[in-house]
């Protein structure tokens, strides 16, 4: 081999070896600024708002109306008695159109079992409860005024009356078969409208 490749490959060789050690070098001690993302961890705060668990819904205050029976009170007196009918507005509409919805549909059997009842007779349909802004009427079919006698009568009235003023604070009208009721039953019950408790008074 001549001295002149010799001294070459000599020198290949040398830079070889320091073209390596370059290398080595910058992988051991590489630049931070060359690495992507962050250095530290994300806070907690920074989650991603899919991996968030949905707070708990706060509980629903239940709503109730008041329905107007008849029972008795401590010493067996007959009284009016309201009792509750849990409510809600997006599933039984407007509250004073679910109470009287409830008092023609009489006391449940529990109540009944309380010695609660209702002078409304079983028969009586609600033929329409139109609620406008300024007024509330409803509407029965006749069976509302048949049979029982004036006691009878007056204690029905007094129920649906009771009833209407407790669930709502418009003016309430009652009307029999699309008439407006201006006497009530066979014995010629005179009613005053719109509906208050003065309005049986004569």
């Amino acid at each position: 081999m001549r001295n002149n490749e010799r001294v070459f490959l000599g020198v290949t060789a040398v830079i070889m070896v320091a073209v390596c050690c370059v290398l080595g070098l910058r992988m051991l001690y590489h630049n931070d600024e060359n690495v992507s993302g962050p250095l530290t961890p994300v806070p907690e705060t920074q989650i991603p708002k899919d991996t968030e668990q949905d707070p708990k819904p706060k509980p629903v205050e239940k709503v109730y109306v008041n329905v107007f029976f008849i029972g008795q009170n401590a010493n067996k007196e007959e009284i009016y008695r309201a009792v509750n009918r849990e409510y809600d507005k997006d599933i039984d509409g407007s509250k004073i159109k679910f109470a009287i919805e409830a008092l023609i549909m009489g006391p449940t059997t529990y109540e009944k079992s309380k010695g609660v009842y209702s002078e409304i007779p079983s028969d009586t349909r609600i033929i329409a409860i139109n609620e406008s802004p300024d007024k509330v009427v409803i509407n029965l079919n006749s069976a509302f005024e048949n049979g029982g006698g004036t006691d009878s009568l007056y204690k029905r009235l007094n129920q649906l009356i009771k009833t209407a003023k407790r669930n709502t604070n418009k003016p309430v009208y009652l009307y029999i078969e699309g008439n407006k009721a201006e006497v009530i039953g066979g014995e010629g019950i005179m009613i005053t409208q719109p509906l208050n408790e003065n309005s049986l008074d004569g």
